[in-house]
């Protein structure tokens, strides 16, 4: 069915147009092409096209963009996010409260959430889900290290912290830490070590509460889903769910061609050529920033390492002319921290364009007319264009920059080396916490790049207070606070300079209601509804 067709029935059926012999035998063998007789014709579907980033389907083990969102709309957690906002908790399977210390997380679960088969999630669901998720060592094991998980009764569970955590109730609403249904998984060779043998299993089913399950699964091609029956909320307005791997260059074509109804891979480019009357462009930030930075050590930055020439390239780059070149959706954050997080900058005056600031500052640090070397990815869709700019910039108040484009993974190596002079780089989150950003610190992981060492310079010893007070902070508004004072001194001192967050764009029939881009899980389908 034609996208306009669609429009006209109010998006009601829907005749699953495959992109790829694959996945058209996937979705057939999954019972998708139904004929008029069949009962199944009068379901909903929505058609969905993604680039698939995909190496496990086990919630344990999945930690690609593919994995995450699909089990996303498959399982619960225990708190989860709204839409698109990522600095708000909501209760799920559970309600929480976190010790003054920020060691304790205690779970109250609110007894609504069932699994698929009808059975209620229960407090050993949650511990085993969580002490599985340690114990199978997979990608994301590392978000629970250094938490003891214990069943308290058959309501609560405590988690534990060796440390300050209190960033630990925005790590739960990752799909890493869905709720697994305990005894689905042992039956089927789940253990709580590095024994487990579950994945196969959950490859093909799903053990979950959210508001769909598996149907089918090809890994390669296409993943169908299909309502939960027994989901304790509100009800998704589709019946069936068909993700289908598709290259981004594809995507348009579906989507214009009436094959697929929501994009989320479409190019910033493609995404402002669409016809707004026959589609939904939806962005949202996503949670990369990146930043230009520049060697601390005079032995290695050289002149970069002067403060004064930081700030003076702060105030020689033009900022509207990357987000222009980054394309729709684009946005400059006021630090490093992204805009959707609690706790981020939304602006600052130290990173303004303002050539004239610029060059006087210039002449404070003392550059005499030395070759800059920025390193930078040639496989970074935005690197090339981004880092013209700020050589442009640089020139037009007297900066000579020489640009260094390599690999990806040789201009990492350059990086962690600490040795390079200066360089474009961007820091994506592992979870929705400006606590991910204390790397930025002096002799945190990227501290420690730029070789910014306490002790080494005034600019370190300055800012370690207050690195350790945002790390300490308790309560929403404290951290928020003690976040935005750590990146104003960033900005004024530090070696960075955060230029842009580009954007996540989700694409989607005009007549469908309820998408939302979320940076953490991409889309949540249950939310979407046709006209």
């Amino acid at each position: 069915m034609g996208t306009h067709l669609a429009h006209l029935t109010g998006m009601k059926k829907r005749t699953i147009a495959a992109v790829s012999a694959g996945a058209a035998l996937t979705l057939i063998l999954a019972g998708c092409a139904a004929t008029e007789s069949d009962p199944a014709a009068e379901q909903t579907t929505l058609v969905v096209d993604s680039t698939f980033a995909l190496s496990s389907m086990d919630p344990a083990r999945a930690f690609e963009a593919t994995g995450t969102m699909v089990n996303h709309n498959v399982y619960e957690t225990a708190l989860t996010f709204a839409g698109s906002d990522l600095s708000t908790l909501v209760p799920q399977v559970a309600d929480y409260t976190i010790s003054d210390d920020n060691r304790l997380v205690t779970l109250t679960l609110t007894g609504d959430s069932t699994f698929s088969d009808g059975t209620a999630v229960t407090a050993d669901d949650v511990v085993f889900s969580y002490q599985r998720l340690q114990g199978v060592l997979g990608n994301p094991s590392f978000l629970l290290d250094g938490v003891t998980v214990t069943k308290v009764d058959d309501q609560t569970v405590e988690l534990l912290s060796e440390t300050d955590n209190p960033q630990l109730p925005f790590i739960l609403p990752n799909p890493a830490l869905s709720i697994l249904q305990q005894s689905a998984v042992v039956d089927n060779g789940g253990t709580l070590d590095e024994t487990d043998a579950a994945e196969t299993f959950l490859t093909s089913t799903s053990v979950g509460s959210g508001p769909y399950m598996y149907d089918t699964v090809a890994v390669t091609t296409a993943i169908s889903l299909v309502k939960n029956p027994s989901y304790a909320g509100e009800e998704p307005y589709y019946d069936r769910i068909v993700i289908n791997n598709v290259g981004a260059d594809t995507q348009r074509i579906n989507l214009e061609g009436g094959q697929t109804d929501i994009a989320l891979n479409i190019s910033s480019d493609e995404a402002e050529q669409v016809d707004t009357n026959d589609f939904s462009v939806t962005t949202g930030a996503s949670a990369a920033t990146y930043y230009l930075w520049l060697n601390t050590d005079d032995a290695f930055g050289g002149v970069a390492a002067d403060v004064n020439f930081v700030k003076a390239m702060r105030h020689a780059i033009d900022y509207d002319s990357i987000l222009d070149v980054v394309g729709l959706g684009s946005q400059q954050p006021g630090g490093v921290v992204p805009l959707q997080f609690a706790g981020s900058l939304e602006s600052d005056e130290n990173n303004t364009y303002d050539p004239d600031l610029a060059e006087d500052l210039l002449a404070e640090s003392g550059y005499a007319g030395e070759i800059v070397n920025v390193l930078y990815s040639s496989e970074n869709a935005f690197a090339a264009n981004v880092t013209q700019i700020v050589q442009a910039n640089a020139a037009a108040i007297g900066v000579t920059i020489e640009l260094n484009p390599q690999t990806a993974a040789n201009t990492l190596d350059l990086f962690r080396g600490g040795e390079y002079q200066a360089g474009l780089a961007n820091w994506g989150a592992d979870f929705p916490d400006a606590a991910n950003y204390l790397v930025f610190a002096p002799e945190g992981n990227i501290g420690a790049r730029t070789a910014w060492n306490f002790g080494d310079g005034a600019t370190a010893d300055q800012i370690q207070p207050l690195a350790a007070a945002a790390a300490a902070a308790s309560g929403d508004d404290d951290r928020a606070d003690a976040y935005i004072a750590f990146q104003e001194a960033l900005n004024d001192y530090g070696p960075y300079i955060p230029l842009f967050q580009p954007a996540e764009i989700v694409i989607g029939d005009v007549a469908l209601t309820g998408i939302a881009s979320n940076a953490l899980w991409a889309i949540d389908f249950s939310t979407v509804a046709g006209s």
